[in-house]
Formats: structure tokens, C-alpha cells, sequence
């Protein structure tokens, strides 16, 4: 297993009876994580939470917030700025652990020798997507969710990517992908991350 050790700005520091304990910035969450599967004592460090996410019993859930500074921040992961919220559905707009693929990702497009074109499908708020293209590639963005493309866009503006060779398209994947292949397009590197529920296409 690969790990994303070179995050300066967010760490997991506790986990323990289905929850993890993360820091994001100077700001620490409480969120549900189903792999959490023991229960080891919760320290005073818990009680230091800005917020933490409660499922409900009849699916989803909601934060209960104890002192959140705001209810937007960003955070860096080398060149690369992220906005962080948290949402309805416990996310922050960001998956820390893929920085790890972010990483291997631009290594290989930097050592390409040559111009590479990327495909990023499912691609959520960018991240993958602003990783490759500050390493050099050309990227298409895919993603159903016009707010997501939205999102991925102001991360763009943060990590002073805006006028990269980025195509945000708001598609369903499965057809886009279709039509790409009638039109006869080619890609060096397809990524794809699909969620393993979505809503909508």
C-alpha cells in the first residue's frame, strides 16, 4: 500500500469506534469511517473537534458544529490549493489519500518526453485534474455534477491553474466517453475514480 506522507496540511490523527479524527489546516473534523473498527480510548485530544459529522439512522446525516472558524478554508498540498467545506453527505470536497496517485501521476508526465493528454473521469473537485495539468498535460475533465466541475474550477483559480489546458465538460461519463470514441479521440492516461454510489447519471 502506498501512503500520501507528504501532506503538511492535513493529518489523520486519531481513529477509534467508527470515527476518524482529522485535521484539515487549523481546522479538526469528526468524521464516520466504516474500516474504523476498534474501539481504543478517546483521548482529550477529541474534544478539540470544530465539528463532527452524525449519521442518521434513516441514511445520511448532518454536522453538528462546535466551533467552526468558517464555513470555507483552503489548504495546500505542495503547489496545489484545495477550497475545503464540509458537505451534506460528511465530504470536504477533497480525498487527501489520492495525493499519493497525484504524485505518480505528475512523475510520469513529467518524464513523458513529450506532450501528454489526459482524461480525468468522475473528477469530483479537481484534484487529479490540477495535478496533471501543473505537471504539463493537457486534461479533460469530466464530472456530472455541475457544482463538482463548479468546485474544481475555484480550486484551478487557487492553485494558479485557470489558463492550463483544461477542458471541464459536465457530462455523464459513460456517454461522454462514448461519444469521444465515435469522434475518434485518444488519450495517453484515462483516470477514474467512480463513486460507489453517486446521484444522478
Amino acid at each position: 500500500m502506498r501512503t500520501a506522507k507528504d501532506w503538511k496540511q492535513f493529518e489523520v490523527i486519531d481513529t477509534s469506534g467508527g470515527e476518524k479524527l482529522e485535521r484539515w489546516g487549523d481546522v479538526i473534523l469528526t468524521r464516520p469511517d466504516p474500516q474504523v473498527i476498534w474501539n481504543t480510548p478517546k483521548g482529550d485530544v477529541w474534544r478539540k473537534t470544530n465539528a463532527r459529522y452524525l449519521r442518521s439512522s434513516s441514511g445520511g446525516g448532518k454536522w453538528e458544529i462546535k466551533n467552526m472558524p468558517r464555513d470555507h478554508w483552503t489548504i495546500e498540498y505542495k503547489q496545489l490549493r484545495f477550497k475545503i467545506s464540509p458537505t451534506g453527505f460528511k465530504h470536504t470536497g477533497l480525498f487527501p489519500e489520492q495525493a499519493v496517485n497525484w504524485d505518480f501521476m505528475a512523475d510520469k508526465i513529467k518524464n513523458a518526453g513529450r506532450e501528454v493528454s489526459i482524461l480525468n473521469l468522475f473528477a469530483y473537485t479537481g484534484g487529479a485534474t490540477l495535478a496533471c495539468a501543473a505537471a504539463g498535460a493537457k486534461v479533460c475533465h469530466v464530472d456530472a455534477s455541475k457544482g463538482m466541475v463548479a468546485w474544481a474550477r475555484e480550486n484551478a483559480q487557487l492553485s494558479n491553474l485557470q489558463d492550463k489546458p483544461i477542458r471541464w465538460i459536465v457530462d455523464d461519463c459513460k456517454k461522454f466517453v462514448e461519444r469521444e470514441i465515435r469522434r475518434g479521440n485518444r488519450y495517453d492516461g484515462i483516470v477514474m475514480d467512480p463513486p460507489s454510489y453517486g446521484r444522478g447519471p
